[in-house]
C-alpha cells in the first residue's frame, strides 16, 4: 500500500509553491490534479510519472468525487507515492477534507501538505491587504457558489459588519451576492475587486462598487476572488508601482 499526499499548489505563480510541496512532487509516481493546476508545476514531476486530470469547472465535475476517491484508493495499491494536487490550499474549498476522510475510513495512509491560499495572496498581489490600520481589523472568507442540496445556506447578514469581506468562487453569482449584501446591512458604496487570474502572468482586476455589481455587474470570468471592503482602496495607491515593478521586472528578463 502507497501513501497519498493530498498537496496544495497555490494560487497560480509556480514560484509559491511551497519547499514540501515541490520535494514531494519531484518524487511522486502518479499526480491527480484540478484544473487550476498549471503545467508549470506539473513540469516539476519526474520523467514517467503519471498525470491524471481530474478538473472541475463551474460546478461541471469531469469526474465526479466518487471516482476521484476510488482512483486514489486503486492507485495508492499499485503506487507508492500519490499525489492529489489542488489549487490553493487543499482544505480550503477544495474537497481535501473530504478526501482525506475517506482516504482514512479506507485506510490508506495520507499526508496534507498545505498551500498558499488564494484568498489572501490573489487580493496581496493586486495590492489589496485584507488588514490594515484604521481601514480593516476583521475579514472574512466565504464561498459564492454552495452544492444546491445544501440544507444550511450562506447568511449574508452575518457578514454585515465584517470589514473585508473575501468570496470565493462568487463570479457566477456576484449579481445576486451584492443585491444579498446591501439587503443584509451593507454599505452599497462598498468598494468592490475582482481579481480575475491572480499572481499569474494573465492577473487582470477589475474595480466596482457593491451598487454598481448589484446593478450592472462588469464583466469577469473565473476564476477570480471577489473582494467587498475598504481595503480594496489601497490598490489605487501602489497600483502604479506594481505595474511599474512588473514592467521592470519584464525588461530585466528580456536582457538576461
Amino acid at each position: 500500500m502507497g501513501k497519498v499526499y493530498i498537496v496544495g499548489s497555490g494560487p497560480g505563480d509556480p514560484d509559491l509553491l511551497t519547499l514540501k510541496a515541490a520535494r514531494i512532487l519531484r518524487e511522486a509516481d502518479v499526480v491527480l490534479y484540478d484544473r487550476l493546476v498549471s503545467n508549470d508545476v506539473l513540469s516539476l514531476t519526474k520523467p514517467g510519472c503519471l498525470h491524471v486530470y481530474v478538473g472541475k469547472e463551474d460546478g461541471k465535475h469531469t469526474i465526479p468525487q466518487e471516482e476521484i476517491n476510488r482512483l486514489l484508493l486503486y492507485y495508492a495499491t499499485i503506487y507508492e507515492k500519490v499525489v492529489r494536487l489542488k489549487g490553493g490550499d487543499p482544505f480550503i474549498f477544495g474537497r481535501g477534507g473530504e478526501e482525506a476522510v475517506f482516504l482514512a475510513k479506507n485506510g490508506i495512509p495520507f499526508e496534507v501538505v498545505p498551500g498558499i491560499s488564494s484568498f489572501y495572496s490573489v487580493p496581496a498581489y493586486a495590492g489589496i491587504p485584507l488588514t490594515m490600520r484604521g481601514l480593516s481589523s476583521s475579514f472574512a472568507v466565504v464561498t459564492g457558489h454552495e452544492a444546491p442540496n445544501k440544507e444550511r445556506r450562506v447568511n449574508w447578514r452575518s457578514f454585515k459588519d465584517v470589514d473585508t469581506l473575501v468570496i470565493l468562487m462568487g463570479v457566477k453569482n456576484r449579481q445576486r451576492i451584492a443585491r444579498e449584501l446591501i439587503e443584509a446591512g451593507r454599505d452599497p458604496n462598498d468598494p468592490v475587486a475582482f481579481i480575475e487570474r491572480g499572481t499569474t502572468e494573465d492577473q487582470r482586476i477589475v474595480i466596482s462598487t457593491l451598487r454598481e455589481v448589484s446593478e450592472n455587474p462588469p464583466e469577469v470570468h473565473p476564476p477570480a476572488v471577489f473582494v467587498v471592503g475598504k481595503v480594496v482602496e489601497i490598490h489605487r495607491y501602489v497600483r502604479d508601482f506594481l505595474e511599474n515593478l512588473i514592467t521592470l521586472e519584464g525588461i530585466h528578463n528580456a536582457d538576461t
